[in-house]
Formats: C-alpha cells, sequence, structure tokens
C-alpha cells in the first residue's frame, strides 16, 4: 500500500539550510529563520511517525471489520471525531475547518484502506 515519492529528496540528502532567499537578506534573520525552520521540520518528522502509527492502529480496525464483514465506514464515529477535532483546534487555536479537511482527508484514507482489506479478505475466503 505505500508508495515511494521520488521526487522527494530522502532524509539523506536533505539540507535543512535551503532556502530561496540566502544571500538576499542579513544573515542573523536566516539564522532566526533557519532555526524556526528546525523546529518546524522536527514537528514534520514528529508527524509522519505518528500519522504511521494512527494508520497500524486503522490497519487492525480494518482487518477486525473485514474479518466481521462491517463496512468500512463508521458515519456516526466520523461525525463524532470530526466534532471532537473541531472543539479540540479550536481550544489549540487552530482553524477548525483545516483541521476537519485534515481529519477528513485522513477518514477518506483509511477508509479506502479499509474497502481494500475487506477486497482481500473476501478474496482469501473464496479461495478456502
Amino acid at each position: 500500500m505505500t508508495q515511494q515519492n521520488h521526487d522527494v529528496p530522502d532524509t539523506d540528502t536533505y539540507d535543512a539550510a535551503a532556502s530561496s532567499l540566502a544571500g538576499q537578506v542579513d544573515n542573523s534573520v536566516m539564522a532566526e529563520l533557519l532555526s524556526i525552520r528546525s523546529s518546524i521540520d522536527n514537528i514534520d518528522a514528529t508527524l509522519v511517525y505518528l500519522l504511521a502509527e494512527r494508520f497500524k492502529a486503522t490497519q487492525k480496525v480494518g482487518f477486525l471489520k473485514a474479518a466481521h464483514r462491517l463496512p468500512a465506514g463508521d458515519p456516526g464515529r466520523e461525525s463524532a471525531q470530526i466534532a471532537r477535532l473541531r472543539r479540540l483546534a479550536e481550544d489549540a487555536h487552530l482553524d477548525p475547518a483545516f483541521a476537519e479537511k485534515f481529519l477528513n482527508f485522513i477518514i477518506g484514507e483509511v477508509i479506502r484502506h479499509h474497502e481494500a482489506i475487506a477486497e482481500d479478505h473476501q478474496a482469501a475466503a473464496e479461495w478456502k
């Protein structure tokens, strides 16, 4: 299910100091910018690992749903999660609409994965 994007450099070739602004702004401004960007890079890395853990958990849900012939989506759960995430976003001073779009994207991917798991499970059951 995982695809590699060969257009994105891997972490071994990533240059944290890469910037179109190099040489165009004062060195102290550039140093501060790079420092802040370093924090952003760390947060991005954490997000990737958190999403990976989340998808490992949702994959288990997908296998459980497939084994018991449950639907891939759960609109009641999804609505509750969206409302919860919107409240959390407001508390965190994050745009709730952005948070909802982000969660909807994740939910869509999870459902797509669950449908694929169900299809694989069904195909395996037919071979028995």
